[in-house]
């Protein structure tokens, strides 16, 4: 299923539509390839605004429970 979320990294934030099983560091790291996001390190763990709670990259969107709407801010 896709789900539309924005994204927040070191300042830059960007609204995406995304698979939700995609393992949410896979995604970081294609959106830096491409250029959408600034360079580096992939932050271990990202604050979802609608969840109110802390969530590890290392799994999915769905595993996370990311829903349509949420933001993630990278926790640094």
């Amino acid at each position: 299923m896709q789900i539309n979320l924005t994204i927040e990294i070191a300042g830059r934030s960007l609204d995406i539509r995304i698979d939700n099983e995609q393992e949410i560091k896979t995604a970081i790291n294609v959106l830096r390839q491409s250029g959408k996001l600034p360079a580096g390190i992939v932050p271990d763990s990202f604050h979802s605004m609608i969840n109110q709670n802390t969530v590890s990259t290392v799994k999915t969107f769905a595993e996370e429970n990311i829903f349509d709407g949420d933001k993630l801010t990278a926790v640094e």
